[in-house]
């Protein structure tokens, strides 16, 4: 059997389309579709199902797929890594969200970039969810944290961590609205109130919003920076309340320079997934980088 015409299976396997897995494998979608089409034909069976959005596997593609994965994998995995040049480094290609990636993931990394076992050099961009998941589905990248859980079988997620959110002003924002009036009001004491956000939307006032006070935020963006930690010094200069997560503005609520406006009960929380396309847990400097982070993790919550 074609080892080529495998390649090809297993790729549309995992994508669920042919477009996909073109684009995967840097092929047209006709010359796609004319290899799975000459695999079947030396089976004698159907492996998918074709639907107007991409295809389902048969039960007999299912099975192609879970045998034959796991050695196409492995011969990648050689090809990719050579065998005399055991002195190179292999690259890691690592995504996420600016803020996480880097005030979390990378500090970690960067201690197995320099390890006497099997060091690897590190390459990192940022983006968000659905941008640095259509980029590790491209091959762009070989690791992602994602706030968002991908679907199909072309990529595996594992939850990473849970991150809390926290509504925080400068201290003068408290003494304005009054400490009791923010216990008795709740969302009704904060309207009107400038508000420091990442996008006009106001992704994170109205998720905590939503998870605390059960309403939509009556107010607007004052001052929109698509960066987190733009977002915290801002807050910290005293030009209106935010919504953070707590590792980020943890320092600043230990010196005094922002506070905590509200406290609920059950805080609202974030999960952080690492995502890597199904299968390449085999190549050793991407199981190191994803047992490295799942370990250091453990740590951040």
């Amino acid at each position: 059997m074609d080892l080529a015409l495998l390649r090809t299976f297993v790729t549309v396997h995992r994508a669920g389309s042919f477009t996909r897995a073109a684009a995967l494998l840097g092929l047209s979608q006709p010359a796609v579709t004319s290899q799975i089409r000459t695999l079947e034909r030396q089976l004698g069976k159907p492996l998918f199902l074709r639907q107007a959005r991409g295809v389902t596997p048969t039960t007999i593609g299912d099975e192609l797929a879970h045998k034959a994965a796991p050695h196409l994998d492995a011969l990648v995995e050689i090809a990719e890594s050579g065998l005399d040049d055991e002195s190179s480094l292999r690259t890691l290609h690592l995504a996420g969200p600016p803020e996480f990636t880097a005030e979390r993931a990378l500090p970690a990394l960067t201690e197995l970039t320099g390890d006497d076992g099997q060091p690897f050099a590190l390459r990192a961009s940022f983006g968000t969810a659905e941008e640095t998941l259509e980029g590790l589905a491209a091959g762009h990248h070989d690791l992602a944290i994602s706030t968002a859980r991908p679907r199909g079988a072309l990529l595996t997620a594992t939850p990473l961590c849970d991150e809390e959110h926290v509504l925080v002003a400068a201290p003068r924002w408290v003494d304005r609205i009054g400490a009791e009036a923010l216990r008795l009001k709740g969302a009704p004491a904060l309207e009107d109130l400038p508000v420091v956000e990442v996008h006009e939307s106001l992704p994170f006032v109205s998720r905590y919003w939503a998870s605390v006070f059960d309403s939509r935020p009556a107010t607007s963006g004052t001052i929109i920076v698509p960066d987190l930690r733009a977002v915290l010094a801002c807050t910290i200069a005293g030009a209106g309340i935010a919504v953070l997560p707590r590792y980020l503005c943890a320092a600043a609520l230990d010196d005094g320079t922002v506070t905590t406006l509200h406290d609920p009960p059950v805080p609202p929380l974030r999960t952080y997934f690492l995502v890597v396309r199904t299968g390449t847990l085999a190549m050793p400097h991407i199981a190191r980088a994803h047992e490295w982070l799942q370990q250091a993790a453990a740590g951040w919550c």
